[in-house]
């Protein structure tokens, strides 16, 4: 792209690098909620954890387990959780937890692998029993404690691991155990940790919500405040406050992360915010009509549509391998966006208006998948994560909001403004845009 309408877009392009995005949840007011971590080793269920400590009320972010204890505390949480992972805490490369962050205050809860490594930072003792345990497993509740308090003395949970706690650090009161498993779980609530060797994140895991609840009210003091209405409207305040006057770009694919995006986005700013639409002839029959009518009815948004059927299948001709297939529909995607883009700026600079903001629709789990993180696997490519071109200018501002799909489809659900277009809970195409706020 060459002229004075490329270097516009360049030019926003790195507006938006220098100053960064903002996740939804940094822009709907997260800083006055309590704030959990998750620190990530590895673990299949980790963005579990963190969403169901969200189904407690309580905010939660799912962090790499690299992430320096200084840079954990800076974010003032009120808790943080560790998670299970695929190592041994004998294994030379195995993530290990830093002492620092016991010796801060912070409440902390070990889960699987993550408890191993609380026990054995801790001077307790991890050892290869002989008696690997690995799916539903029976427990035994042998001193209830806050952690077990009120919860039945025999229960099925899901365990999947080869080494054992045998011995809990000093200080700590050891609270169940399982036929090879001694210490499956303890407490320490004077230095407010915790943790058990199954893992409470699964639907398997009998009473697992109760224990991860028990933890975060009644060990970690943490407050049960993020709704869903405090999300929304924290949002809809937060978004106006740094908006003020600047025009807004949003690319919209059709699906829900997006329009609930461009659904909040619309309510704080009104036409302020312009909505492209590219669409790329990958919908259901029917849908991209309905997005062009019934979005618009809903939420009074301004919508660019960009007929690019033709070009995009004509790109995916003869490309059979899935990934391949993400990279270029996310090419594609991104050339017609920012053609529809050059012509939003030049309707704002004929105003003497300027477009500062792009909002997108990328979820957490979609980072995850992509490979976002260390020590996370790349699954595939999705919308704006991995499947643009590393050249494009307003791709390098996409960062992820921190809300699940789920979350996302039920505020959307719920909503006034969510058109029947984007009812459906589901990805539109591989490579399309799909909630990032970022300046």
């Amino acid at each position: 792209m060459s002229g004075r309408g490329g270097e516009a877009l360049a030019r926003v392009g790195r507006r938006l690098r220098t100053a960064g995005a903002r996740t939804l949840a940094e822009v709907s007011g997260a800083a006055h909620h309590d704030l959990v971590l998750v620190v990530d080793y590895g673990a299949q269920f980790a963005q579990l954890i963190a969403r169901r400590v969200r189904e407690a009320r309580v905010y939660s972010e799912l962090v790499p387990h690299t992430t320096p204890v200084d840079e954990l505390l800076a974010r003032r949480p009120k808790a943080v959780i560790l998670s299970g992972g695929p190592a041994s805490v004998y294994a030379p490369d195995a993530p290990r937890v830093d002492p620092a962050l016991f010796e801060a205050g912070i409440p902390a809860f070990g889960i699987c692998y993550g408890f191993q490594a609380m026990a054995a930072g801790l001077g307790g003792e991890v050892a290869r029993t002989g008696g690997s345990e690995y799916g539903r497993t029976a427990v035994r509740v042998e001193r209830p404690g806050t952690l077990l308090a009120g919860l039945p003395r025999q229960q099925s949970v899901w365990m999947s691991h080869g080494d054992s706690v045998t011995a809990a650090p000093e200080g700590f009161a050891v609270l169940a155990a399982s036929g090879g498993t001694p210490v499956a779980a303890f407490e320490d609530t004077t230095r407010g940790l915790a943790g058990v060797q199954w893992h409470p994140e699964v639907l398997h895991t009998e009473h697992g919500q109760a224990v991860l609840e028990r933890f975060l009210f009644d060990v970690a003091g943490c407050r049960p405040t993020w709704t869903m209405v405090n999300i929304v409207d924290d949002a809809v305040d937060a978004i106006r406050a740094q908006v003020g006057g600047k025009r807004v770009l949003c690319g919209l694919s059709g699906g829900v992360d997006s329009a609930v995006a461009a659904a909040l986005v619309q309510r704080a700013v009104g036409d302020q915010l312009t909505c492209v639409f590219v669409d790329h002839g990958l919908l259901r029959a029917g849908e991209a009509e309905q997005v062009e009518q019934d979005f618009v009815a809903a939420t009074g948004a301004r919508l660019e549509v960009v007929a690019a059927a033709d070009r995009f299948l004509a790109a995916l001709t003869g490309v059979s391998d899935p990934e391949d297939k993400r990279k270029v529909v996310g090419r594609e995607f991104i050339r017609a966006f920012e053609a529809a883009a050059l012509r939003v700026l030049a309707d704002a600079g004929a105003h003497g208006e300027s477009v500062e903001f792009l909002v997108q629709g990328t979820l957490y789990p979609d980072v995850v998948e992509s490979g976002g993180g260390s020590g996370t696997s790349s699954i595939k490519s999705h919308h704006n994560v991995g499947g643009s071109p590393p050249t494009c200018s307003s791709r390098s501002s996409s960062r992820c909001a921190r809300c699940s799909r789920t979350r996302c489809a039920r505020w959307a659900s719920s909503s006034a403004s969510h058109p029947r277009s984007c009812g459906a809970s589901r990805s539109p195409a591989p490579g399309s845009p799909s909630a990032s706020w970022a300046r």
